[in-house]
């Protein structure tokens, strides 16, 4: 019997109801004693319990009594043949299934057979499909039965591995297995009748591919490193190879032996090494290994199977480096014994002082060649020299010079067995010259305790710098290098050091009441020294900030009992001058008191609340005087801003209440509302003109047209009235005439009423609408250069029609402008105007005789 948990079946305890069996902790049943087994088949229950999770699982057992027939060497009733004699032969016909007939005719209990493996060789060259088993029923010779097969390699991949004749039972393999592929199959046999009802109870059966050998080993790695001492014993481990093969290795096939084919170089010996041939395990096997004669080998490692059969097992080969790592066997040596500072070491220098020459014969980078001194230490420069530096600063005013003993020795021992000497010694003298060295503060950091708020000028203390140059004379002289508030001054001569402004501890530049200042010593030898220090001001308070009251606004209620207010103070000092506080509310003014109450709640904090049953709307401000706990202590009248609006049940205010509660009540509110909307309508109607203006501007009639071109035309520019008849004109006739539709209507240019030839009419530039007053004289040649270069124009005078002017002036003809009563007028300049001026040019042109 067999119980699983979530873990397996670890830790799975059985019992049974009856003292006569018991169950092993694998599962097994079995008798307790010799028992007698009645004919009625006895019934055992098996319960499993899990000690872990206390679970509780049964089972019931069922025994079936074995005929002693079966036990005597007697063939039972029905039975054709042996399963020992059916296995003995893969051709052999099975019968999975027997039947047993009691004397009385009555069925008993059908058992099947426990069918033995089909061993199957891997590689088979066929020919397939090949027969393995017949499988047969004792029943098809009463029906007509057809078997199959269902597994891994019958209906389940890989497919059709194996297959089976319905008809018969002879079951086949189809191509060659391949046991590192697979290397077993679990099939099922069943049998059923032409209707497909099943006959027989599945019948398992496990076919095993036997193993071949047709895969060599194969190294893990083809180069395989490892090292070992030199002057290493015979029998030392020196690496492990690995070598591994794909048959079967419970079989000579997958059986790996080893052994070494050649050894490089073959000194001291040609079998310096060894291996072992089972686990690969490579040891010195000669005695002579010394790495500055022979520093790495390299050796061939083979690996074969059928236990190392070397006619007929499969190789392969690795390669095995070893190097031979190096040992303290060579001990130091001085090539001098007495060595001489090449220069003079300067006090305070922790520089290379001697250059000491040693002879080495071991790897110079071993750890067992670093050289040790007792008065200093070394570092590696070349593979024959060390530089000797020194192990503390040394001072001129003390020693001006060393005579040293330095012994160089091995870190590590010499290896065992080397009779020499393990040290060596030599002399060095070191001379010290002296160097200016830096002044430095005795005490530094120094700290001094001080009230904040002493005055100005006040001696703090001296700090003043030693110079250790005793043989130099050379002075100090002392300056500020961080004074982050500005708060102090120094002596540039003693050191002595005053404040330049008041202390207060309060100062974002004290941190933990510490004010830090730095000041810098300098001396003033060959090159210049210096030295800072740095000076601490612990701050010890005072009372000297009055508290101040938290919050500034708040907000209540209109009616008491529904909310407080807490209000606390913040004090800028530090115990004991500031909390406990004392809140109370001035008497001055009295409504303060009247409508207000301030209640202790403990040292810090305190309620204001309203005294009076109810109080309007609005933002109040209340005075409330904070006192603090110093010596002597200090008070301050601060103003919170409380508003007081109205609330819903739970205390909290409402919108309608915190408009109200800013001072304006509902008239005030509706009054704002009403301006800002006559403003909105003040500023439409404003818009709706601006733009009613525009349009009527851009609609309005030009005193000219601008399609026409205003050559030819009189312009209106100003009224200039005074001493003419010309007040009375109809202003209307200044339009153009609706008679003249037929002239305005023409393509732009010289506007003319006369005759002109049929043609197309030319397009002169378009002149402003209204020219500038200042430009007549341009308006007027830019008119006669159109009338001149006009190709349609008549070789004669005609009227050009301008516009209707009104009723005539007192002033006379206009051919009285710029004539002279005296004198004749030259007129040649008509003869530059064109054409058109050509019959006046000759009228009034041309000199005296004319």
């Amino acid at each position: 019997v067999k119980f699983n948990n979530c873990a397996g079946n670890k830790g799975v305890r059985y019992e049974t109801n009856s003292p006569d069996f018991k169950v092993r902790a694998d599962g097994t049943l079995y008798a307790a004693h010799q028992l007698q087994v009645p004919p009625k088949p006895p019934v055992l229950r098996v319960t499993a319990w899990d000690p872990q999770s206390l679970g509780r699982r049964e089972a019931m057992v069922r025994f079936l009594v074995a005929e002693k027939s079966q036990h005597n060497g007697h063939k039972p009733k029905g039975r054709k043949t042996v399963p020992g004699e059916l296995a003995q032969q893969q051709s052999d016909t099975l019968l999975p299934w027997r039947q047993h007939q009691s004397a009385n005719g009555l069925r008993r209990q059908k058992r099947d057979w426990v069918i033995p493996p089909i061993n199957v060789p891997e590689n088979s060259r066929g020919p397939f499909p090949q027969q393995l088993v017949r499988i047969r029923s004792d029943k098809d010779k009463e029906i007509h039965i057809r078997y199959s097969i269902t597994g891994v390699g019958a209906d389940q991949p890989p497919m059709e591995v194996f297959s089976i004749d319905p008809v018969s039972g002879r079951m086949y393999v189809t191509r060659p297995m391949d046991r590192e592929e697979r290397a077993s199959y679990h099939l099922r046999a069943h049998a059923v009748d032409m209707n497909g009802n099943k006959v027989e109870n599945p019948i398992d059966l496990y076919i095993y591919v036997i193993d071949m050998n047709d895969n060599r080993p194969e190294f893990i790695n083809q180069v395989y490193n490892g090292s070992v001492d030199e002057g290493s014993k015979p029998g030392t481990y020196v690496m492990t190879v690995t070598a591994n093969d794909a048959d079967d290795s419970t079989t000579a096939n997958g059986m790996v032996r080893y052994r070494i084919v050649t050894q490089t170089p073959q000194s001291p010996s040609q079998n310096m090494f060894t291996i072992n041939s089972e686990t690969g395990d490579i040891v010195t096997v000669a005695a002579g290994l010394d790495r500055e004669k022979v520093q790495q080998y390299i050796v061939i490692v083979q690996a074969t199977d059928m236990e190392g059969n070397l006619n007929y097992g499969l190789s392969n080969t690795a390669t095995a480096i070893i190097t031979v790592t190096d040992v303290n066997d060579n001990p130091p040596e001085f090539t001098t014994s007495t060595v001489t500072a090449r220069r003079p070491c300067p006090e305070l220098a922790a520089s290379g002082v001697a250059r000491q020459q040693k002879a080495v014969r071991d790897a110079t980078c071993h750890p067992c060649v670093l050289t040790r001194s007792r008065l200093g230490f070394s570092r590696p420069v070349g593979p024959q020299e060390k530089v000797q530096r020194l192990a503390a600063a040394v001072d001129y005013e003390m020693n001006r010079a060393f005579m040293l003993t330095v012994m160089v020795s091995n870190q590590a021992p010499l290896a065992s067995g080397i009779q020499m000497s393990f040290q060596s010694t030599a002399g060095v003298t070191i001379s010290v010259t002296d160097v200016n060295e830096a002044p430095y503060f005795p005490t530094n950091h120094k700290l001094i305790r001080l009230e904040e708020g002493v005055p100005t000028g006040t001696v703090l203390t001296t700090f003043s710098a030693v110079d250790p140059d005793r043989f130099m004379q050379q002075a100090v002289r002392y300056s500020k290098l961080s004074d982050p508030a500005n708060w102090l001054n120094i002596n540039a001569t003693n050191g002595q050091i005053t404040t330049a402004a008041v202390l207060d501890r309060e100062s974002d530049y004290i941190k933990n009441n510490v004010y830090e200042a730095t000041f810098l010593a300098a001396d003033n030898g060959i090159p210049p020294a210096s030295g800072t220090g740095t000076l601490q001001i612990y701050l010890i308070d005072i009372n000297d900030n009055a508290p101040e009251l938290l919050p500034k606004e708040a907000q209540i209620c209109e009616k008491p009992n529904l909310n407080v207010i807490n209000i606390t103070a913040a004090d800028a000092d530090i115990d004991p001058n500031v909390g406990p506080f004392v809140f109370e509310l001035p008497s001055v003014p009295s409504a303060v008191r009247k409508n207000w109450t301030i209640t202790r709640l403990n040292g810090d904090y305190a309620q204001l609340s309203l005294r009076i049953m109810y109080l309007e709307a609005g933002v109040y401000d209340v005075p409330i005087i904070v006192t603090d706990s110093g010596n002597p202590p200090l008070y301050n009248t601060s103003v919170i801003k409380v508003k007081v609006c109205p609330c819903d049940e739970n205390g909290d205010c409402t919108t309608i209440g915190a408009v109200a509660a800013t001072g304006l009540g509902t008239g005030a509110i509706i009054a704002i509302l009403i301006c800002i909307i006559i403003l909105l309508t003040m500023v439409l109607l404003f818009v709706v003109w601006m733009k009613r203006r525009e349009k009527e501007r851009h609609t309005k009639q030009l005193l000219i047209d601008p399609e026409d071109d205003v050559r030819d035309n009189i312009l209106k520019y100003d009224e200039e009235g005074g001493g003419e008849e010309d007040q009375d004109y109809d202003l209307s006739q200044l339009q153009q005439p609706e008679t003249m539709e037929h002239v305005l209507n023409k393509t732009p240019g010289v506007r003319r009423v006369d005759e002109r030839p049929i043609g197309a009419e030319p397009q002169y530039p378009i002149r402003p609408v209204i020219p500038h007053p200042g430009d007549i004289g341009d308006f007027i040649n830019e008119g006669l250069r159109a009338a001149d270069n006009d190709p349609t124009a008549p070789p004669y005078d005609s009227l050009l029609v301008f516009d209707y002017e009104g009723s005539g002036s007192t002033a006379g003809s206009v051919s009285s402008l710029n004539s002279s009563s005296s004198g004749d007028q030259d007129y040649d300049y008509l003869n530059d105007w064109g054409p058109r001026f050509k019959k006046l040019a000759d009228m009034y042109g041309g000199g005296e005789e004319d």
